[in-house]
This record gives structure tokens, sequence and C-alpha cells, in this order.
């Protein structure tokens, strides 16, 4: 039988009441979405964390350093390459820089189950999940951006027409920002449910690169054997398609090997905002179920 009659010890251990102001989910949410910006770059993590994104980043980079050296040291009267059409010819870095780095926001906490300390704040599953999307989203698109720009950077200082180039570029960037929110959505499904880093990465790649490959197959030989409504039909199976598709329509610089034209651009826009928005209750629910055990 323990001794009651012991006299206890009171340590001080420093606390002190906290008498400011308690934030609410909001500034969670937005402090949540720094760091997961931060993190998809590598950013606040270890110097091997940095390797893969940066290094994708160069690759997607370079290509366009070396056009605007061309378009200045030559003189040309035009971009060799449109700023929509620069971003479809690099999509297998793009691809790989979604597919490697969602796993870092929607794998990590569910496998480390870290994410009961993010649900146990005043922060919903829901919330959660869609900044997290949002976080991902912004790093897809700055991704796609920084050589978007330095292609503009280049077609002024070669003294293209500005207005042309002012049109082209703000028709590429919102073009990117419906891009970045397809493929968030979709390897960050695809991480959310596949905890095992190596899975989710395997499992995005086939999503967005090697279906991607397919649906272009198909719509060449559609194309090849006059089956038009097939070859753009197709086109609505992946988000890269889908993304061509509508630059082919818009005008962007991005020529089809069919034209969408008629209902299609219309089809391929509403698809797009469905598939997105179809990622986004899988990822909701994903995390409202996690967030209840």
């Amino acid at each position: 039988m323990s001794d009651l009659s012991r006299p206890g010890v009171i340590h001080d251990l420093g606390y002190r009441h906290f008498d400011g102001v308690r934030e609410g989910t909001g500034t969670i949410a937005r402090t949540l979405f720094v760091t997961g910006l931060r993190h998809v770059f590598g950013l606040g993590r270890s110097g091997k964390s940095k390797i893969m994104p940066f290094v994708l980043l160069a690759m997607s980079v370079l290509p366009a350093l070396i056009v605007v050296g061309v378009v200045v040291l030559t003189g040309l009267d035009s971009l060799p390459v449109s700023y929509a059409d620069y971003t479809n010819q690099t999509q297998l870095l793009v691809s790989l820089f979604a597919a490697s780095q969602a796993p870092v926001l929607f794998s990590r906490d569910l496998r480390h189950r870290s994410i009961v300390l993010y649900l146990a704040r005043p922060l919903p599953g829901a919330v959660f999940a869609l900044v997290r999307w949002v976080s991902l989203t912004v790093a897809l698109w700055l991704f796609m951006a920084v050589p978007t720009i330095l292609l503009f950077a280049g077609a002024m200082l070669s003294g293209l027409d500005k207005s042309d180039q002012v049109t082209a570029v703000l028709k590429a960037v919102v073009l990117q920002a419906l891009l970045a929110m397809m493929l968030a959505g979709i390897a960050g499904l695809i991480s959310s449910v596949s905890l095992r880093r190596g899975f989710a990465v395997v499992g995005s790649v086939m999503a967005l690169i090697v279906l991607a490959g397919v649906v272009t197959a198909v719509q060449a030989i559609s194309a090849d054997q006059d089956a038009d409504s097939v070859s753009v039909a197709a086109g609505l199976f992946s988000p890269w398609t889908l993304y061509s598709g509508i630059a082919d329509a818009w005008d962007a610089g991005i020529d089809e090997l069919v034209p969408v034209d008629g209902a299609w651009p219309l089809a391929y826009v509403l698809v797009a905002l469905l598939l997105v928005a179809g990622c986004l209750l899988g990822l909701v629910a994903r995390f409202r179920k996690v967030g209840s055990r």
C-alpha cells in the first residue's frame, strides 16, 4: 500500500497562461498551405528531399533558356514554340513532378499517423484535404509558370509584339492553372489511397504518363484512319489531351491532329471541371473517413 502521507513536489516547468488571441481554422489552414507548398519543393526538409523537385525544375527551365538565347541572338520574329505548347512538350517532367511530390502531402501523414495530430486541432478533415490539394496545385502551377515567364522575358527582350505576347502568355497561364488542378487532383487522390510512396508514384505515373501516351496513340491512329470524331472523343480520357484540346480550341498555340471545334470545346471544359470536382470529392471523403476514426 502506498504511503499517502509522503509530501509531494511541485516542479516549475515554466508554463504560463496564454492571454493572446486564439487563432481558428483559417489561420491553421493558411499555415498548412504555406508549409505544404514549401515541402513540395523540399524546403524545410532534408537535403535529399530537395534533389528531385529542383532537378526536374532545372530540366524544365533549361530548354526555355536555350530558346530565349536563340531568339535574342538571332532576332527571330516569333518564338519557335508557344507558351502553352512548351508546357505540353515538357509534360513528362511536369507529370513526374506531380507523381513524385504528391505523396509528400498526401501519403506521409497517413502512413505515419501524424494526421491524427492535425485533425486533433479545430481543422476538419475536408479542410485538410482541400488545403493540401491547393498546395500541390500552386506548386505545379509555379513549376509550369517559371519557364513560361522566361520565354515571355525573352520575347520582350527580342522586341516581339507586346500585345500578341501578353495575350498568348495569359492564355497559357489560365490553361496551366486548369491543368495543375487536374494533375494535383489525380496524383493527390492516388497518393491518399496508396500509403506506400513507391506505389503512389507508380500509380500516378500510370495515370498521368502512360494513360496520356495511350490516348495520344489512339488519337493519332484514329486521325490517320479519318475517324475524326473518335480522335477528338479520345482526348476526353487524359488530363494532358484535355489541356491540349482546350488550347487548340482557344487558339492558344497548340494544333491538334483533328481540330477541337463545334460542341467539343464545351465538352472538354466540362470534363476537365468534372475531373477536378470528382478528385476533390474523393479526397474529402478519404480524409473525412480518417478524421472520424
